[in-house]
């Protein structure tokens, strides 16, 4: 089995007990819940108490361009430049999602960073770190095992079996369950009906998870889920099926935070996971607030490029929040922005050759993918700062274009990162653009207004932050639309679920596309999380397995104990 550099890397790392490190932070030991030596939870009652009126430091948001197959570094710069912040003397803290098992093991492999830029523990972060996805599977599917209960014994709330949402979910991917009927067998084995298995990343209880404030808003959120519509179109919720209270309860301890530390023991935490591709795709709002009021700087990562994580981050998780980023920082590389030449098809993980060889042409074509992103951002008033992701295979000439058309984007700062070899001391420069920077006042603002119609929301999401010229909607999508809106569903922000590997919604379109009709399948409610959900069409909400996947080459060394082939 091969022990990859990230792996010989990280078995070089000596960790430090996770009581030195949250009392460095700031964190007394009596708010934590130790989960093994270097892992804990951090109590809520920290937020809500000793921290309540402190002030907040800096929010950083890194975000990238359209993301391919091979990674752009965003979580390694989220983990780097932390680093770099706290060895020039600025408290700082990162804040990641925590990695989904079916990337894990399906064709991404590992999501926590890599070289001298990860957080540690790697293997027991990718699995399972506190159990938080078992819990939130566990209240998805009880919920479900609820409604289907309902069914069974009369039916007393009149749900229409033919416009139920509400799926089941696991946490790793397969497409063998995207489309299934359960309650076959007789009458005493359930009411048949049509369904599907969602991954537990883009359930709607990750989504709650990830966006409830604190206790009583996990409740609340839970309570307003809607499962389906009755006959008349009126919606049916968690909280008539009386499910509600017991979500809460099998949910409770995973709204408390994950503290882990980096590889070069600084704090970061590692909380809820959520789809950038179907739902808002970040991490908790819990962490971004606990860390704010313990820090100077704060980076918080956004899923996919800017235009789905990025964008959703501002309009759902900010709206919501309260919460506004004091700068965007957009990761691009060489071969990243040579791809969006459209030159070149990828398939799997494995960098072919001709991407590792010198193509100027290929790479100033490519940023033009860049310089769209660039300009999503400035929609939001933000300040930007452009970091490239130095690789062993990139030449100064290919560097020097990028550094060329980024100069003529007007932003507040760009910077070359090579964290990934060098730690902190490969993010120096990034972090003084980024404090430089975070000095400019924030002008935040949002793409819509929530109380625009759900059409125009989906619209102006399409056309500014994707260039679509045009949005085609199915029948059902219009029907389903119609259906919200009379339920009094429609004043909310809008989640489109989409192919993260293009700005439109064909993965194979790379670069900058103009001048393509979006086309929306389906479009329903996720009222606990506190958004609407506009899938495109041909999007799957549960993954399928390449056709080796990474978990075929996972293992355990019998003697050791030693998990191998994660990272």
């Amino acid at each position: 089995m091969a022990y990859s550099y990230d792996s010989k890397v990280a078995s070089e790392i000596k960790l430090k007990p996770i009581e030195e490190v949250a009392r460095k932070t700031g964190i007394k030991s009596k708010y934590l819940t130790k989960y093994g030596d270097f892992i804990a939870k951090v109590s809520n009652e920290l937020l809500a108490g000793p921290l309540k009126n402190k002030k907040n430091g800096k929010l950083i948001l890194m975000t990238s361009i359209t993301p391919t197959s091979f990674g752009e570094g965003k979580t390694v710069n989220t983990i780097g430049l932390s680093m770099s912040l706290n060895k020039m003397g600025k408290k700082s803290i990162a804040c990641i999602p925590q990695p989904s098992l079916g990337p894990a093991f399906g064709i991404k492999g590992s999501a926590t960073g890599g070289g001298y830029s990860q957080v540690m523990p790697p293997e027991k972060i990718n699995l399972f770190l506190t159990g938080d996805g078992y819990s939130v599977s566990n209240a998805q599917n009880l919920c479900a095992a609820f409604l289907d209960n309902s069914l069974f014994w009369g039916n007393e709330l009149k749900i229409n079996k033919e416009d139920i949402s509400w799926k089941r979910a696991i946490a790793f991917s397969d497409r063998a369950l995207r489309n299934i009927v359960i309650g076959g067998g007789g009458k005493m084995h359930g009411v048949n009906r049509k369904t599907g298995i969602d991954i537990t990343c883009a359930s709607e209880c990750m989504a709650i998870l990830s966006l409830a404030e604190d206790l009583k808003d996990l409740r609340t959120r839970l309570g307003r889920v809607v499962v389906g519509f009755s006959a008349h179109g009126a919606p049916i919720t968690a909280e008539q099926l009386k499910v509600a209270g017991t979500m809460t309860a099998i949910m409770k301890d995973a709204l408390e935070p994950n503290l882990v530390q980096t590889s070069e023991n600084t704090p970061c935490f590692v909380h809820t996971g959520t789809f950038a591709n179907v739902l808002h795709g970040s991490g908790s709002v819990v962490a971004d607030k606990t860390a704010l009021k313990l820090a100077d700087y704060v980076v918080t990562e956004g899923g996919c490029g800017f235009d789905l994580g990025g964008e959703k981050f501002i309009d759902i998780k900010c709206r919501q929040s309260g919460l506004v980023p004091d700068v965007v920082v957009i990761t691009c590389s060489v071969r990243a922005l040579k791809i969006h030449s459209g030159d070149f098809t990828v398939k799997g993980t494995i960098l072919p050759p001709e991407l590792k060889k010198e193509n100027l042409s290929a790479v100033d074509r490519g940023c033009s993918n860049l310089e769209k992103q660039v300009e999503n951002i400035k929609m939001f008033g933000l300040p930007v700062v452009i970091c490239i992701t130095r690789f062993d295979t990139d030449t100064k000439k290919e560097i020097d274009v990028i550094l060329r058309r980024a100069e003529a984007m007007a932003v507040q700062g760009i910077a070359i990162s090579d964290v990934y070899k060098l730690g902190s001391k490969g993010g120096t420069d990034l972090a003084k653009a980024v404090i430089k920077a975070s000095h400019e006042k924030s002008k935040m603002r949002f793409l819509y207004p929530v109380d625009m119609n759900i059409k125009n929301k989906i619209e102006r999401i399409a056309k500014s932050m994707y260039g679509a010229s045009e949005v085609k909607y199915s029948e059902q999508a219009i029907e389903n639309i119609n259906n919200l809106e009379k339920a009094g569903l429609g004043a909310l922000p809008v989640s489109v679920s989409k192919s993260h590997l293009s700005l439109s919604n064909s993965a194979s379109k790379k670069g900058r596309p103009r001048g393509f009709k979006f086309p929306i399948e389906d479009v329903y409610v996720a009222a606990g999380a506190g958004y609407i959900i506009a899938k495109a069409e041909g999007m799957n909400i549960m993954p399928a397995l390449p056709k080796v996947p990474q978990g075929t080459s996972v293992d355990v060394d019998v003697k050791t104990g030693e998990i191998k082939g994660l990272l």
